[in-house]
């Protein structure tokens, strides 16, 4: 029998099951040099890609483009993160996501959509179009791959649809960030203040779920597939969730070829609703997570893991919330942590467990379960007050 797992607790990281380090030792090397390789990738096409812009837009409108693309950035992504509140992905992932999105799918959708102008252009064509029959295919192509190299590579951490959305989501914002640094610093340099102001009312203001809420539709077609065993689902999912993806992207990018009346009357009546409709998507996708949460964890309940006053608690966000207030007056600060630690890897066993009932956990997914439920009464030791 392999040698049991361990379990990363805070200050070396968050919760975290490992599976067993015999494994972890063959497979060390590759994903070692697979990580190098990323990170080369993203540096050298950030790089390239700041070069790009700063040309185009001089330095001052760079770094004028720069600080206003960066302001809706922050409460985007918190809108995202408030999504993934029952089991926080790991911040390594988050970040390659938005790194991936911002600096590699922009550098190759540069590229491509600027190569596929000429081409359009050399050809008799209108370059124009290239927004709405080019631009949809590469960009929602380019930033989905950050989901699929998630979904392929940290497939232990990959849960669903709602893990899906995230990354997803959260490679549109990085897209989006780059492409309003370029849009608005060649306004600045170009038009002056005026065309600026009104670029960032369109983009940051109007538009600013716009490339997340297309991404998003790859996320779930991928997040569907990591939590099913049909072949045919596992391939037609992600599929269908791309087709979605550059549909919405060139509707979208129809709509503001239109002119800013056209752009505004197609907005109230069209993308609106979509929105609402892609919020409720992901909100009834947090709300199954609820679901599953309470289902799984009443079974470890059951089974004497934890106490039944524990499970309703670890299914609640609310309650969740003030078990970690109550821990923290209670004990102080390292009891709050524990308090967090032992909902976050609550959380992890009650999806790993799902997945194991569907048949798609990974191996030693057993193992890992037993080490899992084992640390958790040893996490319960930080934040239950000592008799006497």
């Amino acid at each position: 029998m392999e040698p049991a797992p361990a379990v990363v607790l805070r200050g070396e990281g968050e919760p975290h099951l490992h599976l067993p380090q015999r494994r972890a030792r063959r497979t060390g090397v590759g994903r070692i040099l697979v990580r190098i390789a990323l990170i080369l990738v993203i540096a050298g096409c950030g790089l390239l890609t700041v070069l790009l812009i700063a040309t185009d837009t001089g330095v001052t409108g760079f770094t004028v483009g720069t600080m206003l693309a960066l302001l809706p950035v922050v409460p985007v992504v918190a809108a995202i993160l408030w999504l993934d509140r029952y089991e926080h992905e790991p911040a390594g992932q988050l970040v390659f996501a938005f790194a991936w999105g911002a600096f590699v799918a922009t550098f190759v959708s540069l590229v491509l959509n600027t190569s596929s102008m000429e081409l359009i252009r050399a050809a008799g064509g209108d370059p124009d179009s290239a927004a709405v029959v080019v631009a949809p295919f590469v960009e929602e192509t380019t930033k989905g791959l950050a989901v699929l190299l998630l979904w392929l590579f940290r497939r232990r951490e990959f849960d669903g649809v709602v893990d899906g959305i995230v990354y997803a989501a959260l490679a549109g914002v990085g897209f989006a960030f780059v492409e309003n640094v370029l849009y608005l610093g060649r306004s600045f340099s170009e038009d002056g203040g005026g065309v600026t102001a009104v670029t960032f009312v369109v983009r940051c203001l109007f538009s600013p779920f716009a490339h997340p809420l297309f991404t998003a539709a790859i996320g779930v077609g991928i997040g569907i597939a990591a939590s099913r065993r049909n072949p045919a689902i596992r391939l037609l999912a992600p599929v269908l969730g791309w087709c979605v993806a550059v549909g919405l992207h060139a509707l979208w990018n129809l709509t503001a070829s239109q002119g800013l009346q056209g752009f505004i009357g197609t907005y109230v009546a069209l993308q609106v609703p979509i929105f609402i409709a892609a919020v409720a998507v992901a909100v009834a996708a947090r709300s199954r997570e609820g679901r599953l949460l309470r289902r799984h964890l009443a079974g470890y309940a059951e089974a004497g893991w934890i106490t039944p006053a524990e499970a309703r608690m670890l299914a609640s966000l609310p309650e969740r919330a003030r078990a970690r207030d109550w821990a923290g007056r209670t004990l102080g600060p390292q009891a709050r942590l524990a308090m967090r630690d032992f909902q976050e890897l609550a959380s992890e066993l009650a999806f790993l467990r799902d997945r194991m009932e569907r048949g798609t956990a990974p191996a030693g997914a057993a193992e890992a379960e037993l080490a899992g439920l084992q640390s958790m009464w040893r996490l319960r030791r930080g934040f239950v007050p000592v008799a006497g």
